[in-house]
C-alpha cells in the first residue's frame, strides 16, 4: 500500500512539475488574423489603416516587371492607383486563414496566409461596359512583436488577369493571341 501511495504522490509531482504549453504563437496567430481580416476588408473599401504596418514593412514585389521590394509609401502610391481604376472584392467566403510557420524552426510563429479569390472589376463608363476577372490568390503576412504587419507577399497570375481586362477584343474565354 505504501508503495502504491507513493508511486501516487510522485505522479501527481511529476504532472504539477510539468511546463505549461506556450501558446504564445497561437495567440500571437489569432490577434493577428484579425488585423488581417480587417486589412482585408479596408482594402476592399479603399480604405487602409496604414497604422497597421511596421515603419520598416517590406512587401515582396512577385508580379512580373515589379520592383524586388516596396515599401510602406510605394505600397500607398500602389493602393491608391488600383483603387482609382479598379473594384476589388475578395469573393473567397468564408476566407480560412491558416498559422504559417518560422522557416528555419518550421514552428508555428504568428504569421497569416490564406488562398483566396479576388474578383477586380473596371468599372463601367459612358462608353464600355464594366468588365471582371477573378484571380486565384496566396498571400501571407509577417508581424513584428508589436503586432505591426512587417512583411507582405501575395501570389497570383495577376498580370494575365490585368491582361484579359484590357484586351480589346474582349474575349472571356481566357484564350491567349497565340492560342489562336
Amino acid at each position: 500500500m505504501k508503495f502504491i501511495l507513493s508511486i501516487l504522490c510522485l505522479s501527481i509531482m511529476f504532472i504539477g512539475c510539468q511546463p505549461k504549453p506556450d501558446n504564445s504563437a497561437k495567440e500571437a496567430f489569432e490577434k493577428n488574423s484579425q488585423t488581417v481580416l480587417e486589412n482585408l476588408k479596408a482594402f476592399q473599401e479603399e480604405n487602409v489603416d496604414y497604422s497597421q504596418y511596421a515603419s520598416d514593412f517590406v512587401m515582396r514585389g512577385t508580379s512580373f516587371g515589379s520592383k524586388d521590394s516596396l515599401g510602406l509609401e510605394d505600397v500607398k502610391k500602389s493602393d491608391k492607383w488600383l483603387w482609382d481604376n479598379y473594384d476589388l472584392k475578395l469573393i473567397t467566403d468564408p476566407l480560412v486563414l491558416l498559422p504559417g510557420v518560422n522557416p528555419d524552426t518550421k514552428e508555428l510563429d504568428g504569421s497569416v496566409r490564406y488562398y483566396g479569390e479576388w474578383e477586380v472589376t473596371i468599372p463601367a463608363t459612358d462608353s464600355t461596359e464594366a468588365k471582371s476577372g477573378v484571380v486565384k490568390y496566396y498571400e501571407s503576412y509577417d508581424f513584428d512583436d508589436e503586432g505591426k504587419i512587417l512583411f507582405q507577399q501575395g501570389y497570383g497570375d495577376t498580370s494575365g488577369l490585368f491582361r484579359y481586362l484590357h484586351n480589346e477584343d474582349d474575349k472571356d474565354d481566357g484564350e491567349s493571341e497565340a492560342e489562336e
